[in-house]
């Protein structure tokens, strides 16, 4: 009876809060195919409960010395070094993801928690002196207030780390809003601030469905939000943020394409093209989803990629195996519906997911590496993004057919060139309309001291996620403009202000 699964509640004001909405969720695990939690859905009380609590937090959070803040910075990275497999586990159980992979995702997660230990360097402002006659200008970064994150279900431990350690670093009040589908990252995430130093409120977990995002959009005491997730939500939240006078970055989808030339080492490709494809079991929005082939490398490029696909062990990510389930049945069933789109299309399974048989259990939600040939370009299968372990091969005749292939689609998030030729390489990193770029590198998402974000339906909003942009969106500058007065003072002057 799932009646009886245990409740994940909420986090607010440093403590478990349960909930008193009598909503909520079945939380999986996929590789079961079971319920195994239930997750409370907050409702408008609970919102203005945990926006009340931050708002009160914050001013004496943001009033501390960045000294005394950076402390707590410190000791929160250090707990999650030494504890990084117990929260793995905890991303594995929900999500569905291999260990190694949820550990690699808590690993870049905490690179956005060193930059934000710098804190003190990345809000240093300006100052110019004698601008004007005993006249002096200087600039200062403060922060906003109380923050929203919306984050997915994807990267339930490394997206939401993408934003909260440098909101907190700066001053801010976080309120997170994971996905229902894999909460307790957030919750042991929210424990583990606490136990560094964190003061109560400044840090709050607000579990919840689509009332509470719009909760947070609609909330007069929230001044920002960071969201990540598919291109439809993400435009609505930008949309409905920005009407309600709050500052958003809302980062969508992708359909990233992998341009593969002539000269291309195939072996680094063809890894290259596996990896990027179906780890994760392809749930990642910069996942490679499109192989476009300029020929005449496609048939031995494929049969390479076939050769690796067919020596990959699908099955419980606890297990030594190298993809795990997709994270709901839901997911898995719409993913394998595009499997047989592309057949009615035309296009040619080479290798089918579906056929897969697991290390798991067989209520798992399982499907294996797909790979997709001659997939037309008016496809489905190549037009929308599956977030899925499908990977389509687009054939085209040259370096330019490539990249106006590209340059057509809606979404410029992430993409990669494979090839030798330098020249080649310096012309696509110009030539093409895409936010993140890889050059013999399948996945470019950047470190955490560059910023990470799209182009087109890729990204709305003005400002990227982590790195010096992360900062500027966490902050508001002010600028203060001082003259002392000394024995030379001229006296009263109507007239406007001019620099002399």
């Amino acid at each position: 009876m799932t009646d009886s699964l245990p409740v994940i509640s909420h986090w607010i004001n440093g403590a478990e809060h349960p909930s008193t909405s009598g909503r909520t969720a079945e939380v999986f695990d996929p590789a079961l195919g079971t319920a195994t939690k239930r997750v409370a859905l907050a409702n408008r009380a609970e919102i203005d409960e945990a926006v009340a609590a931050a708002k009160a937090a914050q001013p004496a959070w943001g009033d501390l010395s960045l000294a005394r803040r950076q402390t707590v910075l410190f000791k929160f990275r250090e707990l999650l070094n030494e504890r990084k497999p117990e929260l793995a586990e905890i991303v594995t159980s929900e999500h569905g993801k291999v260990l190694s992979d949820a550990l690699g995702e808590i690993s870049r997660g905490q690179e956005v928690v060193e930059y934000a230990c710098g804190m003190a360097d990345h809000l240093k402002g300006e100052f110019s002196e004698q601008v004007s006659t005993g006249v002096d200008v200087h600039s200062s970064r403060q922060p906003l207030g109380v923050v929203g994150i919306i984050s997915p279900f994807n990267f339930p431990a490394m997206v939401p780390a993408w934003f909260f350690p440098i909101a907190i670093a700066a001053g801010n009040a976080v309120i997170l809003k994971p996905s229902e589908k894999d909460p307790s990252a957030s919750m042991w995430i929210a424990a583990l601030w606490k136990e560094a130093g964190l003061p109560d409120g400044v840090f709050t977990v607000l579990n919840g469905d689509k009332e509470a995002v719009d909760g947070l959009l609609e909330h007069p005491d929230v001044a920002a939000i960071s969201f990540v997730g598919s291109t439809p939500i993400a435009r609505y939240v930008y949309e409905n943020g920005t009407r309600n006078g709050k500052r958003v970055q809302a980062l969508g989808g992708a359909k990233n394409h992998m341009l593969v030339l002539p000269d291309a080492d195939l072996d680094l490709a063809a890894d290259a093209a596996i990896n990027a494809g179906f780890g994760s079991a392809g749930e990642r929005c910069m996942a490679i989803s499109v192989l476009v082939a300029v020929e005449p490398v496609a048939d031995g490029l494929i049969e390479k990629i076939k050769e690796r696909m067919n020596a990959l062990t699908v099955g419980d990510g606890r297990r030594n195996c190298d993809m795990g389930p997709l994270v709901t049945k839901a997911h898995r069933d719409k993913v394998a519906s595009y499997i047989e789109i592309a057949e009615q299309d035309g296009a040619e399974v080479v290798v089918d997911g579906r056929d897969v048989t697991p290390d798991g259990a067989p209520s798992g939600f399982w499907l294996g590496p797909t790979l997709i040939d001659d997939v037309p370009v008016t496809s489905r299968v190549y037009t929308e993004e599956i977030f899925g372990p499908v990977l389509a091969v687009v054939r085209v005749s040259s370096y330019d057919e490539g990249v106006k292939l590209i340059d057509s689609g809606a979404f410029g998030n992430g993409t990669a060139i494979f090839t030798n030729d330098g020249g080649a390489a310096r012309r696509f990193q110009r030539d093409i309309q895409v936010g993140m770029i890889g050059i013999n590198v399948p996945i470019p998402v950047p470190v955490a001291t560059f910023s990470f974000g799209g182009w087109k339906d890729s990204m709305f909003g003005d400002t990227k996620a982590h790195g010096a942009e992360g900062v500027k969106f966490f902050t508001q500058l002010k600028a203060v403009t001082t003259r002392w007065l000394d024995p030379s003072h001229g006296g009263i002057n109507l007239g406007f202000p001019q620099n002399d």
